[in-house]
């Protein structure tokens, strides 16, 4: 069974940008779909709703400025329940100007600074669902279903924007973040949510030389990651109209900073890194030598460069795994440089780990395997995100097992499942949204964490597309 609900105006001539066309390209509609058919066999411990965030532009755009980061955003959901798949629903969170679209009237909530389509990721804060963003807008809350309930300031405790990637402490269940907006130049803000008032409780701005794109951030078990990196906000890009109006800097420099979770400024310690980008790291964590100094692991996909040639979206070679190691002496001062190294040399990205091991020692990575150029890993050419495979990396074992999807079907961000609150990392499944090239129809694949090589356990077949996007989560039942 299904309804629709359809917006007042859609572009219907061919759209020459990447990310407008084929397996990027959005949909018309809203819709809710019941009476799921599931090929294959659920597993029961599944009980919850599994989330994904995009952008999914809503009326025409133009395609010579569309930058693939500012789309409408739009989140999909299905529930899950005793082997069954309940429902799947999309819904545009609504903007003012999607509101307007629809003809409703706007959502309740202050705005901060006209910044309000929050389309990269989608997240369960104390039992509320929140479609979240960087560069300046504020939370959206959604009912269970997937409406806007309202743009949340987190009770007047959250004076600017958030981001897209907060990281849970999984020893406190605080929510650590890193945010950046453009009218604040020359500071990060760090802020700390605790989670069952979902209000801040630790707010400070970090100094920086300029103006950066901060995605993510990461953490340990005792301290804060900051990337700095050399992509900025540039009034000239802003001024000739792009949608998108941060570019790569030569002159900005690379580094990454570390300071005491819950710390103050004055603790950061920058290491110099190689310029590159990070959009996301995999893992992070701490180790303690023997004479007393600290060791801080970061596992992340590294970008030869970011927008510096392609005004549309994140095409500027191929990202790999690397590896940094920091080191900290007994007073916190750094010491030496950062040592480097690449774990792989597949083109990936959306790494992924199990929730429960965030900060601490992982033995497992999950990322997608990027097409380039002609479609096949490793060629020459275009990069298509989510557009190919997934890998898992065994990082006790300095191993990589890619994972078989089938062809023509190109997968999503995977999280995992664990099967229990004490399983083990391979105990539980990996849930991935699945596009298919051919019929234009998706599904949602679950595949064995013990034995994800015999490919999907059971997929959750859907009748319609569900665009290539950004992040998700999966929300047990609460």
């Amino acid at each position: 069974m299904a309804d629709t609900v359809t917006a007042n105006s859609r572009p219907s001539a061919p759209i020459p940008n990447r990310y407008l066309e084929g397996a990027y390209a959005p949909v018309a509609e809203e819709v809710t779909l019941t009476d799921l058919v599931v090929t294959g066999t659920l597993p029961p411990e599944l009980d919850g709703r599994y989330l994904r965030n995009g952008p999914n532009p809503l009326g025409p755009v133009d395609p010579a400025t569309y930058h693939w980061f500012t789309g409408d955003a739009m989140v999909h959901g299905l529930r899950l329940r005793d082997g069954r798949a309940e429902w799947y629903r999309n819904r545009w969170v609504r903007s003012t100007n999607v509101s307007e679209a629809f003809g409703e009237p706007p959502a309740p909530g202050e705005r901060h600074g006209g910044m309000e389509t929050a389309n990269t990721n989608v997240i369960d804060l104390g039992g509320r669902t929140m479609a979240i963003v960087e560069a300046g807008a504020r939370p959206v809350e959604l009912s269970d279903t997937l409406d806007t309930l309202c743009h949340s300031d987190l009770g007047g405790s959250l004076p600017h924007g958030y981001t897209a990637h907060p990281k849970v402490d999984p020893a406190t269940g605080l929510l650590h973040a890193v945010g950046y907006y453009w009218a604040r130049p020359n500071v990060l803000e760090y802020t700390v949510i605790e989670p069952s008032s979902g209000r801040v409780v630790h707010r400070v701005d970090v100094p920086v030389p300029g103006n950066p794109m901060v995605h993510d951030c990461s953490i340990t078990e005792g301290h804060l990651v900051l990337y700095d990196l050399p992509v900025t906000f540039n009034l000239d890009v802003a001024a000739s109209g792009a949608s998108f109006p941060y570019v790569w800097d030569d002159a900005y420099g690379a580094r990454v900073g570390v300071m005491p979770l819950g710390g103050q400024p004055e603790e950061v310690r920058w290491f110099e890194v190689e310029p590159c980008y990070v959009f996301h790291p995999m893992s992070a964590e701490e180790r303690r030598r023997e004479d007393g100094t600290l060791e801080i692991v970061l596992n992340v996909v590294r970008h030869p460069s970011m927008f510096r040639t392609d005004p549309h979206g994140p095409n500027e070679g191929a990202p790999t795994l690397c590896r940094w190691t920091l080191r900290l002496g007994a007073a916190g001062q750094p010491l030496g440089p950062v040592a480097e190294s690449q774990l792989d040399d597949r083109p990936v990205e959306f790494p992924r780990v199990d929730e429960r091991r965030v900060g601490r020692t992982v033995r497992y990575g999950l990322a997608n395997v990027l097409a380039v150029g002609d479609g096949s890993p490793g060629a020459g050419g275009d990069i298509g995100w989510g557009d190919s495979g997934l890998v898992r990396y065994d990082l006790e074992r300095g191993e990589a097992l890619e994972i078989p999807l089938g062809p023509d079907r190109a997968p999503g961000e995977a999280v995992f499942v664990p099967r229990s609150d004490g399983a083990a990392e391979d105990d539980g499944w990996y849930l991935m949204l699945v596009s298919n090239r051919t019929d234009g129809t998706s599904s949602l694949d679950v595949v064995s964490a013990a034995d994800p090589a015999c490919g999907p356990v059971a997929q959750v077949q859907l009748p319609v597309r569900v665009p290539l996007g950004f992040h998700g989560n999966w929300v047990p039942l609460r």
